[in-house]
């Protein structure tokens, strides 16, 4: 497509996107509709922006759709923390658009972990002294498989929840702003973690409680590990941009890209609230263990379907 027949094809939208974003900044007529058709705008503009940096680098519409682009991403999140409404909105569609067009450094960051799980469960089931050499010195010498359950019911709830909601975040917040490191402190974060869950899971297995130890994970775990994997996604992707800048200097898209990292971040606090009630209240309670699997199956079809919402929101104002 040449750059004339593609400024043809697209500029009604973008004059539509200007009108917008002087009509919000006014506060005039500021509806659900509108809020949508910006939403719908801005995202096409960002598709044109990233289409025009790869074919016509040099044009002068590349730098005009960087402006409107810029102008309409300050606008969006600027608004997005003023209401109750615009708030339900980033959860229910925006977020879920952000993670669907990063969705291959969500996976990027579960291959991590998966590598670092992988390689400390094969290393400690061929070797359960391994485990001495892979884990921390109090987290190796504090595994004892005949204790699991023991303190079922008997743990105070909201203490322990508080506290491994607080753990979980600030795991997540690491692994984002490792993105600074050129991802480097990312990887690190994702693989080491994998480490300890494999590590662990190796252990059980060589006791014949594999069941029971994965009764205790996934309650929380799916939820949990998908909030981690997000967010080390959004570290990945701002450590990716860092070390292939394109056109721009690293500043600036540290700068762009930390904003859209920033915002998968903060989806993903709803996800660690949930998981640490799950394992704050849940994974601990007097209950059988299918039980406990039949909650993990419940936060893995809770996560479809938001997913699919989100989704179909999306698709209907695109």
């Amino acid at each position: 497509m040449k750059v004339k027949q593609f400024v043809k094809q697209h500029r009604d939208d973008w004059k539509a996107l200007e009108d917008l974003i002087g009509t919000l900044r006014k506060r005039k007529n500021m509806t659900g509709t509108s809020i949508d058709q910006f939403n719908r705008l801005y995202q096409k503009a960002a598709q044109n922006l990233s289409y025009s940096q790869t074919y016509f680098p040099e044009e002068e519409v590349t730098d005009y759709l960087n402006g409107l682009v810029s102008k309409s991403h300050n606008l969006f999140y600027k608004d997005q923390i003023t209401s109750g409404k615009q708030i339900r909105h980033f959860f229910s569609t925006t977020f879920i658009g952000l993670l669907l067009d990063q969705w291959k450094f969500v996976v990027l960051a579960m291959a991590l972990f998966t590598v670092g799980a992988l390689g400390a469960f094969l290393s400690v089931l061929n070797d359960p002294l391994h485990l001495y050499s892979i884990l921390p010195p109090e987290m190796s010498q504090g595994v004892d498989p005949g204790n699991l359950g023991k303190s079922d019911g008997e743990v105070n709830s909201s203490i322990m929840s508080a506290a491994i909601m607080t753990n979980n975040i600030k795991v997540a917040f690491l692994a984002f702003a490792g993105g600074v490191t050129f991802g480097l402190m990312t990887m690190y974060m994702l693989v080491y973690n994998g480490i300890i869950v494999g590590a662990l899971a190796a252990v059980f297995w060589h006791q014949g409680m594999s069941y029971e130890f994965w009764a205790y994970i996934v309650p929380h775990g799916m939820i949990e590990l998908t909030a981690i994997f997000i967010a080390g996604g959004a570290g990945l992707l701002m450590g990716y941009k860092l070390f292939v800048p394109g056109r721009f200097t690293r500043g600036y898209q540290l700068k762009e890209q930390a904003k859209r990292s920033v915002q998968l971040l903060l989806g993903t606090i709803p996800l660690f609230v949930i998981a640490g009630l799950i394992e704050g209240f849940i994974t601990p309670a007097a209950i059988s263990l299918p039980a406990k699997y039949m909650v993990a199956l419940l936060t893995i079809a809770g996560l479809i379907l938001y997913m699919a919402i989100g989704k179909l929101r999306l698709s209907r104002l695109n």
